[in-house]
């Protein structure tokens, strides 16, 4: 039995066999003072407890379970390299550090980042021995702060929509082996209607780059060049086009080789857009029908505790008739967005803005560089039809939040990836956007029919501001009505069976039958709009104290899932 967490390779788009899976006991210590810099903990050759990585010690499945306010925490690891090694560089691998993050080996700073949710890597050759026992020290920062943390309570309970913070490492840990001329990273471009792949490959040293594709075991195309150090495009031609479309997630397999180094990585062919009116998969419109994925799980807060609960929870929004999911607040592992690759299912990549100061803009360097570092990493994953770098930018503590911030990350994300919307905030004050983009949680039939329902346009977007007075306080609807609408939060109804009184948005129904009723009126208002490309249900499970899932904490259903579905799943009658 394999007693490494998390064994499986971390990331199934960019896999070699040559790597090194560090998750498993390390250990640790808590840094209450922010002191251990000063105090050399990096010298040091233990530690005063232990830690499961890469579960956050907030969590159960860590092994710790301290939930109060972690500011620095401390790890280390030994480990000895295999024979054979010398001659190869070595990189250090980390899926996400919650804050700040120092990286020692064998005493010695080899690398600090900033930001809790984007990976990094570490060209740890020059620091290690050979034939002897290494160590890996890792510190952790994560104090209180107008820094980017999503739903992570700034209390020391959770509350409202806020839930237990996650510290440190929180994804698999590796080592990778690569020779001295390999492959850095690549980049894939859909090309349908040239029938073709553009694959942006950065490389180091001067090697022949061959790339070889197949389609369920069927060779369907290849592409070879000499490449030099740096960035090189070069075209894969396919012999067959298929499509990745909704519900399937049909993939070609990729073989790249450069000199000594092999890559197993894998891409669909399909683009993502919006017209006036709607979301264009493959230049078809596709009524989004999506729902509220916060990506929190009991037992390892941040962190699944195996595979098959990643894959569950697409499953579960499956089975309720949904075809995608916001990722919420968070930035979802690799491995999460494979599984919906493979299952055709549409998401919007997002980052936890919340906590930070959106009326000062210093706060953009780092925010901004972490963005990118997400972009660039989850850029070939086909089920991410469009990207969501900020979510309801309120006023922060009475100040106007800078809409330059704002417009900054728009536009950087569209330099970045010219191949997908962006969506620039979800609901509260628009900026600049691809679509227009609304959180509705009214729960009264007649103003959301009212709303939706409406004769035209105009009327609709009068209405929407009439009813949500905070909206028009720094605009007015009608500017955006040649842009299509995204109902991207709604609902949130709250069910709670042990009545113990969790939290939700409205009142809540009295019976299932209220529920059901409610769950359909709002749902059918959406997808009879005439005006609005799709919406995204608030949610698919609780999470702690926040009731309003389709599913509870457990992921067990709360409703008959068939009737859900029905009702998800309607037939659009537009008038």
């Amino acid at each position: 039995m394999n007693t490494i967490p998390r064994p499986e390779h971390p990331n199934p788009q960019f896999e070699r066999r040559d790597w090194i899976n560090l998750n498993g006991k390390w250990e640790f210590e808590i840094d209450t003072g922010v002191s251990g810099i000063d105090r050399e903990f990096f010298k040091r050759t233990s530690l005063n407890s232990e830690i499961t990585v890469p579960f956050c010690p907030e969590s159960v499945l860590s092994g710790i379970g301290n939930t109060d306010f972690l500011n620095s925490v401390w790890y280390l690891k030994k480990f000895k390299l295999p024979k054979g090694t010398k001659g190869k560089k070595v990189i250090l691998h980390f899926g996400a550090v919650d804050y700040e993050s120092y990286i020692y080996i064998n005493t010695e700073k080899a690398f600090y980042h900033i930001g809790g949710y984007s990976s990094f890597e570490v060209d740890i050759t020059k620091y290690l021995k050979y034939g002897e026992e290494n160590i890996i020290t890792v510190c952790a920062i994560d104090k209180k702060g107008s820094k980017a943390s999503g739903k992570q309570s700034d209390k020391y309970g959770s509350y409202g929509c806020f839930y237990t913070r996650t510290t440190g490492i929180w994804q698999t840990v590796w080592l990778e082996l690569v020779p001295k001329n390999y492959v850095k990273r690549v980049k894939y471009y859909p090309m349908p209607e040239q029938k073709s792949l553009l694959i942006e490959a950065e490389t180091v040293g001067d090697e022949e780059f061959f790339a070889e594709c197949s389609y369920r075991g069927k060779k369907v195309g290849e592409v070879k060049a000499r490449l030099h150090d740096g960035t090189s495009r070069l075209v894969l031609p396919l012999d067959e086009l298929h499509l990745w479309e909704e519900g399937k997630g049909r993939l070609y397999d990729l073989n790249i080789t450069y000199g000594k180094d092999s890559v197993k990585s894998y891409f669909g062919i399909r683009t993502a857009g919006f017209d006036k009116k709607n979301f264009l998969l493959n230049s078809k419109p596709l009524f989004l029908r999506t729902v509220l994925d916060q990506g929190y799980y009991k037992e390892g807060i941040y962190t699944a505790k195996d595979e098959d609960e990643l894959k569950r929870d697409i499953k579960l929004s499956l089975d309720a008739g949904f075809n995608g999911a916001r990722l919420h607040q968070k930035v979802f592992e690799p491995r999460f967005l494979y599984h919906c690759d493979k299952a055709g299912y549409l998401v919007f990549g997002e980052i936890g803005n919340w906590g930070l100061d959106v009326s000062d803009i210093s706060c953009l360097p780092d925010f901004l560089d972490e963005w990118i570092e997400v972009i660039n990493r989850d850029f070939n994953h086909p089920s991410i039809v469009g990207w969501c770098p900020l979510n309801e930018t309120w006023d922060y503590e009475n100040r106007h939040q800078n809409d330059g911030l704002i417009k900054s990350m728009y536009y950087a994300t569209k330099a970045q990836d010219s191949t997908r919307p962006c969506i620039g905030t979800s609901g509260n004050y628009q900026v600049v956007s691809d679509i227009y983009d609304i959180h509705d949680y009214l729960q009264k039939k007649d103003e959301f029919e009212g709303i939706y329902l409406a004769k035209d346009i105009d009327t609709m977007l009068k209405e929407y501001d009439g009813t949500h007075d905070w909206v028009s306080k720094y605009q007015n609807s009608s500017e955006w009505k040649d842009y299509p609408i995204f109902v991207s939060e709604y609902g949130g109804i709250r069910w709670d069976k042990a009545d113990v009184g969790g939290w939700g948005y409205g009142d809540a129904p009295k019976t299932e039958e209220e529920f059901f009723e409610r769950y359909e009126y709002l749902t059918k208002a959406i997808i009879n709009s005439p005006y609005v490309c799709g919406f995204c249900y608030t949610q698919l499970y609780d999470v702690e104290q926040e009731v309003n899932g389709l599913y509870t904490y457990e992921r067990e259903p709360k409703f008959d899932m068939q009737k859900i579905k029905a009702i998800t799943q309607a037939e659009r009658k537009i008038k």
